[in-house]
């Protein structure tokens, strides 16, 4: 590799490293059922580069990469998603100098396609009858053979799971002993497996009682069937299969919410709080409320708003949603949110 492609490379990601992460962090207070006023510990990853916590692994990935000479000048970054990782990939591809490809299900929100092709990514959309996210991959994979084609391999990337430890995973615990706040559970979707892992790793190594809950949706509980099962709406968790990354006997219990229930919360974020979430972001605020009422007022949740909403404004996300019986959304009131301290 160049010796001046490689200094360039290492300065713009160093930049770029400006842009991601220390991301704030805040607890958010609220009132169950009219009770006493409690509150839940949430990171706020749609303040990212691109809107989404993958811009912490894209760029970790792509700056170990470059480390390691196993991306040169001129290659194309190819990589199999549902959404924000390719646009991480995209846009951070981009800011050093590849070319991106993103191979993704053709049912993911119209603005995550279009946001990737904004980039100058190119997009290879996948139908079900093709193999759908399991297709993507294979396609993926295929292409590794070529010269020139760097495989982020997001699933079954070491680097993914480290990226949380050193950087979100960090952040947090800093935080939580500035605030000498202990927490008694972690609680996080699973995409990749990335997050849940990574930042789990790193909390118990300050917090070696805390708990790590993944989040599955309950319409497609593939982590707790072992196997695909069903379909849902929460874009990004919940990928038709088990990443290689996620290491289920490593964690706790299993959580799950309905998607239905995650738009809800979602909405009523923004509404209540005024802060732009996705799908996801609502999901994982349901879950750790439901799991301090289970736990206790007085312990500490901490979960992660993983992206803002921009990219679900064809969803029914921007529609109206039915609450259903066993729903919590309608029994919680969002109060406000207070920014902790920061690293």
């Amino acid at each position: 590799m160049p010796e001046t492609y490689k200094n360039n490379v290492s300065a713009q990601i160093g930049n770029l490293w400006k842009l991601i992460g220390n991301t704030p962090f805040i607890a958010v207070s609220y009132r169950f059922k009219g009770g006493p006023e409690q509150q839940v510990l949430v990171k706020c990853e749609q303040y990212n580069m691109t809107g989404s916590i993958k811009d912490r692994m894209a760029l970790y990935i792509l700056q170990k990469a470059s480390e390691q000479g196993k991306i040169r000048p001129g290659d194309m970054i190819v990589e199999a998603t549902s959404g924000n990782t390719g646009i991480a990939f995209a846009a951070i591809g981009k800011a050093i100098g590849n070319r991106v490809r993103i191979i993704m299900p053709d049912w993911m929100s119209l603005e995550r396609k279009a946001i990737i092709k904004s980039y100058g990514a190119e997009v290879k959309l996948v139908s079900k009858e093709e193999g759908g996210f399991l297709g993507s991959i294979a396609m993926a994979e295929a292409m590794s053979h070529y010269d020139g084609v760097f495989l982020p391999r997001q699933f079954a990337n070491r680097y993914n799971v480290e990226a949380h430890e050193k950087t979100t995973g960090r952040e947090i615990g800093h935080s939580l002993l500035l605030e000498e706040i202990k927490p008694a559970a972690f609680v996080a979707g699973v995409g990749t497996g990335g997050t849940v892992m990574g930042v789990g790793n790193f909390l118990r190594s300050l917090f070696p009682e805390m708990k790590v809950h993944p989040l599955e949706p309950a319409e497609s509980p593939t982590l707790s069937a072992k196997y695909k099962a069903g379909s849902h709406r929460i874009q990004g968790i919940s990928d038709e299969f088990i990443p290689d990354i996620l290491d289920l006997n490593n964690l706790d219990q299993v959580l799950q919410v309905n998607d239905g229930e995650a738009i809800l919360m979602a909405q009523k974020i923004t509404k209540e709080l005024g802060m732009s979430v996705g799908i996801s972001s609502g999901a994982n605020l349901a879950a750790a409320i439901r799991l301090q009422q289970q736990l206790g007022t007085n312990k500490a949740v901490v979960t992660i708003f993983p992206d803002n909403n921009k990219k679900y404004l064809s969803t029914d996300l921007f529609k109206e949603e039915p609450f259903r019986e066993g729903y919590l959304t309608k029994d919680v009131q969002l109060i406000a949110h207070r920014v902790l301290n920061k690293v």
